[in-house]
């Protein structure tokens, strides 16, 4: 009966260290078709590679781009309101000027009067 008792636990110890030597021996196939793709440091970029920091380079630019016209636009819009709102102003001040100084005539005397 002992003999029994040894041969199973000697079965599930090798049972166990084979599950954990199996995970550190063997990696997930994209891990190891990426390690087997490794280059060399001085080894020439394959066309894939070239393609894809293509792409990556003119996304990049493409989205620096957009973020500079969205600013650029922004105070663009900002501007315009300031200058607006400034507009505004002088003319209720022009506007409150003429008020004032109406003497009653029609246009005002101050603009049409002859140099004698």
């Amino acid at each position: 009966m002992s003999w029994r008792r040894v041969i199973l636990l000697s079965s599930l110890l090798a049972l166990v260290l084979l599950c954990s030597v199996k995970q550190k021996i063997f990696m997930q196939e994209s891990d190891a078709s990426n390690f087997l793709k490794r280059r060399g440091k001085r080894s020439p970029k394959s066309r894939d590679e070239v393609n894809a920091e293509n792409r990556q380079r003119l996304r990049d630019d493409e989205l620096r781009r957009e973020y500079y016209e969205e600013q650029r636009n922004e105070f663009e819009n900002f501007v315009e309101e300031q200058r607006d709102e400034q507009e505004e102003r002088t003319r209720e001040a022009v506007e409150q000027w003429r008020q004032w100084h109406y003497d009653g005539l029609y246009p005002s005397y101050l603009y049409n009067r002859q140099n004698i």
